[in-house]
This record gives C-alpha cells, structure tokens and sequence, in this order.
C-alpha cells in the first residue's frame, strides 16, 4: 500500500511522514491553495527527504514545459497535474507525471480508465474546488476503475476512515492531506494522525 501525504509545507513535517512510513509527500505549488508553498521551500523540502520518499509537486493547469521547470527547479520526483490538463500533458511527461482525476459520475471513472500514465489519483469531484476538500469518493464510482488501474484514493480520508475505504476500493494506494492536519492548522501536520493513518492504511491492504 503506497501511502502519500500530501500539502507539506515544513521539512520537520515532511520527516514526520517519512520517519511515519509514507512513501511519498507532496508539496503543493498551486495558487490560491491554503497549504501553497514557494519553489524554494518545496526544494528545501524534497532536499531533505532525499531518497528515502518520493517529493511530489502538486500543480495545476500546467504546461508540459512549465511542469518540467518545477521539477528542475524542486528536485521533486514527480509532478501531480491537479487542475484541468488535458490527457496529452500527462502522456508528454511520462513517468514524470502523476495525474489527479475528480469523479463525480460513472463517465468520469470510464474517462479516467483511458487517461495516460503509470497512476491515478481519485479525487472527489466538488464544483469549483480542485482538490482539498475533505469530500470523499463514492467508492461505488471507483471500485471497478481500481481493478484496472493503479488508483491512489484521496478525498476525505482520515486514520479513521482510511482502513474502510481500502477495503472498500482496494486501491493501489492513498494519499491525505487535510485528514492528518492539526486542528485548524491547514499548514501543519499532526505526528500522531500521520502515524496512524499510515499504519490503518497498511493493516487494510493485502
């Protein structure tokens, strides 16, 4: 179970995750987002992981020549196309390129089933928001999607729902942000959520 947590914005966060197990941490470069950070901290970030996690840069309605600027200029493993790129951006980047799909009816799940790329994130589909909404995913909508591609569920997933929906879906992996903030904190992780949802989500997998 690949596990990613995702809107850091300190590096003492982002090796709370790693020293958590996550597989990966995102830093989130998109405008208007509460947890945005400049281009110099998410390097400082993705620095200090190292190898030992993958640094993924969250954009959004990116060029192909913009998201390989990101990449040179964080360090990041890969870059997460959250905003309304079309399928060619993410088949351009190729492996470089983690795409994040909102699904909000069945054509969306039978859309994302022939979007290019290694992996998908699922995300729910909420009018106006492009992600970090803490909305969930009817797992009816992506069950079947994730016996067919490598899905990463997000969307409203805590320690304490983290384990459920894996059952439910049996996605590829997970990935959370604002389900292991502190209390009204959207900038801050909390150790101990961090902890827990990694070790809920890997007691539900295989």
């Amino acid at each position: 179970m690949w596990v990613k947590i995702c809107g850091v914005t300190t590096r003492e966060d982002a090796e709370r995750a790693v020293a958590a197990g996550a597989d990966a941490v995102g830093v989130n470069l998109v405008e208007g987002s509460p947890r945005r950070i400049t281009l110099e901290r998410a390097r400082e970030i993705a620095a200090a992981v190292g190898p030992r996690a993958e640094t993924i840069a969250v954009v959004a309605d990116v060029s192909v020549e913009a998201a390989r600027a990101v990449l040179e200029a964080t360090g990041a493993s890969r870059v997460q196309l959250h905003g309304h790129e079309p399928p060619w951006v993410c088949a351009a980047l190729g492996p470089a390129a983690l795409q994040a799909l909102r699904i909000g009816a069945p054509e969306d799940a039978e859309r994302a089933l022939a979007w290019p790329g290694e992996l998908l994130i699922v995300d729910a589909m909420v009018p106006g928001a492009l992600g970090g909404t803490g909305q969930r995913v009817a797992p009816e909508l992506v069950r079947a999607l994730a016996r067919r591609r490598r899905v990463v569920l997000a969307g409203g997933l805590t320690p304490e729902n983290v384990t459920g929906a894996v059952l439910e879906v049996a996605p590829w992996g997970v990935d959370v942000a604002s389900g292991v903030e502190r209390a009204g904190e959207p900038r801050r992780k909390d150790a101990a959520r961090i902890a827990a949802f990694v070790r809920a989500a890997r007691a539900a997998s295989p």
